[in-house]
């Protein structure tokens, strides 16, 4: 009898595009605007659509948690997948980012450290993907955590201690951004260097170049 197919060795092509994890990443893209709109609403000044724009972020976040995990544990990754979620990420991140400081409630210079990185990780990505997939770190994970809870606590019309607490919380989201971007530069280029492909690549050229040989007396 023929054993089952092991999901994690599925190519992609072979689920199917309409699957749930890709309807929860078009969901979190769809989510984007609408919590554009409800956070920019009459400037900002009105508490009850910030609250509104906060529970679709939040919403759009737990989309981002769930549809990564459904996709490898049954199978379903696809190429379209691969392509959408880290897109959704970086639109849902960026819009807010910009959308904050756009407020004036967060400095440019944060929203700019913070996409920079996440677009330039991004880019890496793609860059050693012929090499290998660098795994999330444990900094990586807390950085994705620590900055949805800062860009949802600057969402919400907090003031007093809870305004306070915000602006540590978002601090501690720049300074992972910025660690954990350099550890992923750091094992980006470490694996190009070291990967099986590398590997093969230098000993291509050792081949081509030859034994050297002393001419004959």
């Amino acid at each position: 009898m023929t054993p089952p197919a092991d999901p994690a060795a599925t190519p992609p092509r072979s689920a199917r595009l309409l699957n749930l994890p890709n309807a929860l990443t078009l969901v979190r893209l769809a989510l984007v605007p609408v919590f554009a709109a409800l956070l920019l609403a009459d400037g900002g000044t009105d508490d009850g659509l910030r609250y509104w724009a906060t529970l679709a972020f939040a919403l759009a976040i737990i989309t981002d948690r769930y549809d990564g995990m459904i996709a490898r544990r049954t199978g379903q990754v696809t190429e379209f997948g691969k392509l959408a979620d880290p897109i959704a990420d970086k639109a849902l991140t960026g819009t807010a980012l910009v959308g904050l400081s756009v407020l004036a409630l967060l400095p440019w210079w944060v929203t700019l450290t913070i996409v920079v990185r996440e677009v330039g990780v991004t880019v890496l990505r793609f860059w050693v993907l012929r090499h290998g997939v660098i795994a999330a770190s444990r900094g990586g994970k807390a950085k994705t955590v620590v900055q949805a809870l800062a860009i949802g606590m600057y969402t919400l019309p907090l003031d007093g201690l809870f305004g306070t607490a915000r602006w540590w919380v978002m601090a501690a989201a720049v300074v992972l951004t910025v660690v954990t971007g350099l550890d992923y530069v750091h094992r980006a280029l470490t694996l190009r260097r070291t990967s099986i492909r590398a590997a093969r690549a230098a000993a291509a050229r050792r081949a081509a170049g030859g034994p050297r040989t002393e001419p004959a007396a």
